[in-house]
């Protein structure tokens, strides 16, 4: 039997492998997100906001929130909010657009500037490629969606490893250096909760994968191991960057700029190959949560979804996505994800550790019989 249809795999591992695969382009995948939520406090301090801050709320978080959709059986985000806000849930979701819409923009705007830094092409074709891809991927289906986003996630893994070791054996006097004498400026707590709010909205988009857990208890211990899973990638990164500093701080794609810097471009063209391949994996994942609620709600409705639901809702997100792309990636990044964050904290954060763990607690108390 495949490892990537194991039960133990699809579930303890797979919801944090599509967490992580959702996250890493709006999160980390060309550096410039870490560099705004973490590098102004220095090396050492942007790793501890990462490390404590971010990925123990990623954790909790998402180990209280897989548990929730697995206790009431609500994998879609419309039913999951119901049962968490009641009619608030229809707050979360203008939020939930919102950020649909500005994480698709940095996905199109990263697609652009990578394919018009390796080839030297016009933006465009870097973001109607990835576009292509992305429709392609979600009129396919979840299961599909796994698939490839669980077998990409082994790539990617390799080449950030790779990545990482090259990078430490030619910079390693300067990472250890940058960690060691630099000191630490500012709140770094705080931009590592920042940085974990807005990301947490991403939890929405994975829901469809708790189906692979029996009981709460195995769902909650998936969501602890994707904090884990979600942000690794992330550190070392993070780690790589810290050689750079303080000029990886001026950068556009901080990732591009080391690649660079190392003058090995079989290694920049196969990361930022890979790093390409991210952008669609978060691209399908989003839309198809966005496809998958409206799907769910004609199935209420016992009705059938319409064929051309998906390729049409696809194409808008995308078409409307792609415009607001041209407001650049660095204001995207730090004006766009900074109202985010905060905006999440109140519609999701507040409520998922408040009422979602005390309707969890009410049904178990009451024999585990009400729905």
């Amino acid at each position: 039997m495949s490892i990537l249809s194991s039960k133990s795999f699809q579930k303890y591992l797979v919801p944090g492998i599509v967490f992580q695969s959702c996250v890493i382009a709006g999160g980390y995948g060309t550096g410039r997100e870490l560099v705004e939520y973490f590098m102004g406090y220095g090396p050492l301090g942007g790793l501890l906001g990462m490390v404590i801050v971010s990925l123990l709320t990623w954790s909790i978080v998402c180990g209280v929130s897989f548990a929730f959709a697995q206790k009431f059986k609500k994998y879609d985000y419309k039913n999951f909010m119901k049962q968490l806000m009641g009619p608030g849930w229809v707050v979360f979701e203008i939020a939930y657009i919102i950020f649909i819409l500005i994480v698709l923009a940095v996905v199109s705007a990263s697609a652009g500037s990578i394919v018009h830094e390796l080839f030297g092409v016009n933006k465009w074709f870097g973001i109607i490629g990835m576009s292509a891809a992305v429709f392609l991927l979600v009129i396919n289906g979840s299961e599909v969606i796994e698939k490839v986003l669980s077998i990409w996630s082994f790539v990617l893994y390799g080449v950030y490893f790779l990545f990482l070791v090259l990078v430490i054996s030619r910079y390693s006097g300067d990472i250890g250096q940058n960690f060691a004498s630099v000191p630490i400026t500012g709140n770094w707590a705080l931009g590592g909760f920042q940085y974990a709010f807005y990301n947490l909205a991403i939890i929405i988009a994975v829901l469809y994968t708790i189906k692979h857990s029996d009981t709460p208890k195995e769902a909650f211990s998936s969501g602890l191991i994707a904090g884990v899973i979600g942000i690794l990638p992330g550190i070392i990164l993070f780690v790589a960057m810290a050689g750079f500093y303080p000029t990886i701080i001026d950068q556009e794609l901080p990732v591009d700029y080391i690649l660079t810097q190392m003058n090995m471009p079989w290694l920049r063209y196969m990361f930022q190959i890979v790093l390409f391949g991210t952008l669609i994996e978060t691209g399908s994942g989003l839309i198809y949560s966005i496809t998958d609620r409206i799907a769910e709600g004609y199935k209420v409705k016992r009705m059938e979804t319409p064929k051309w639901m998906t390729p049409v809702v696809s194409v808008v997100l995308l078409v409307v996505t792609t415009f607001i792309s041209s407001y650049g990636l660095i204001n995207l990044i730090a004006k766009g994800y900074g109202a985010l964050a905060w905006l999440f904290f109140f519609v999701y954060v507040i409520p998922i550790m408040t009422l979602g763990i005390y309707k969890i607690a009410k049904k178990d108390g009451k024999g585990n019989t009400r729905r």
